[in-house]
This record gives C-alpha cells, sequence and structure tokens, in this order.
C-alpha cells in the first residue's frame, strides 16, 4: 500500500478551486462532444475549439485502488446547442455499484440521472445543492444558466468511467429549452 500513497503538498481547496502542484486538469471542447447533441446542424456551426469545461482533479491514490478517493472540480460554460444547454459527457462507473456525491459551488445547473433501466430524471443544481448519486445510476450535468456553472464531486478512487455506453445510447431523455425552462423531453 505505500507505493499506491502519494502526498499532496501545499494543495488548497478554495472553496472554488483545487490548487496545488498535484492537481491535474482536463479541458473539454464543443470537438469531443460530437456525440452527446441531438441537434447535429446546430453542433456543426459550432467552433469546434470552443471550451465547454474545464475539470480539476486530485488523485492521492493510485486509479483503482480499494478504499480510495478522488475529488474533482468542474467549470461547464453556459450555452447551447440548439435548444439543448453545454452538457458534461455523461458515464456509469465502470464498477456499476459504485456511488458518487457532487455539490454546487456557484451557477445553476440540472443533474441529470438514467438507471440502467434507462429511467430519467433531474436534479436542480445551485450553491449548496448536494446531489447523492447511487451505484448503477448514469449522471451528466447541464448549465441551464447564463453564468459558469461550477460543482464538485467526490468519487471513489476504483469507481473508473464508462463514456462508451453513453457515447453510443445516449440518455433516454433529452434536458431542452422550452418556453425559457429546461425541461426533460
Amino acid at each position: 500500500m505505500e507505493d499506491a500513497l502519494i502526498f499532496l503538498p501545499k494543495l488548497i481547496f478554495t472553496g472554488k478551486e483545487l490548487i496545488g502542484e498535484n492537481v491535474e486538469r482536463i479541458t473539454r471542447r464543443m470537438g469531443d462532444l460530437r456525440d452527446v447533441f441531438e441537434d447535429k446542424a446546430a453542433f456543426e456551426v459550432m467552433d469546434p475549439n470552443l471550451i465547454a469545461y474545464h475539470v480539476s482533479s486530485i488523485f492521492p491514490v493510485k486509479e483503482g485502488t480499494p478504499g480510495g478517493l478522488f475529488m474533482g472540480i468542474t467549470y461547464l460554460m453556459p450555452g447551447k446547442v440548439g435548444d439543448e444547454y453545454f452538457m458534461t459527457k455523461g458515464h456509469f462507473h465502470s464498477n456499476i455499484d459504485r456511488a458518487e456525491f457532487y455539490w454546487g459551488v456557484e451557477g445553476e445547473g440540472m443533474l441529470i440521472l438514467m438507471n440502467e433501466a434507462r429511467d430519467v430524471w433531474a436534479e436542480r443544481m445551485y450553491p449548496g445543492s448536494l446531489h447523492y448519486i447511487p451505484g448503477g445510476i448514469a449522471h451528466r450535468v447541464a448549465n441551464v444558466g447564463n453564468s459558469i456553472l461550477t460543482f464538485a464531486a467526490s468519487w471513489p478512487s476504483d469507481a473508473g468511467h464508462n463514456y462508451g455506453i453513453i457515447a453510443r445510447e445516449g440518455f433516454a431523455r433529452r434536458l431542452k429549452e422550452v418556453n425559457g425552462k429546461p425541461e426533460l423531453i
């Protein structure tokens, strides 16, 4: 177990940001989200280099280590493709029974959830909202506001991410703007 430990010197969580030497950052651009949005014509006219979201994460143990926890913060930009809000790719966990927590930091969004039977529902995200995502539930987040949606997450280090099934099959319902409000269709 000793070789699996990574010590996190000078790691700071400001409440909105992770700062430190071991913080890993990824950026997802619109070109990375080709299979996410329904309106292909609206998607094709968008700049593929436009930033959709950033994620900053800390991994204090090696991925796959039982009993460890990871933490990340996502910054999801406002915008729409057609009438669908900018959203994350969405995933089940590779170890399907692993749960996760999300909590709202700033902005306004919707956490979209889908079980293995493809039933879909959503929960409103806002500063201070707390969301428990049980095992066996796919999840993605949409920004329904006009400013950056920031939310944090914590998940087991052995959860893994299965993006493939969502890329192939999508969610059974889509979150769209209808009469100025988000609605699952």
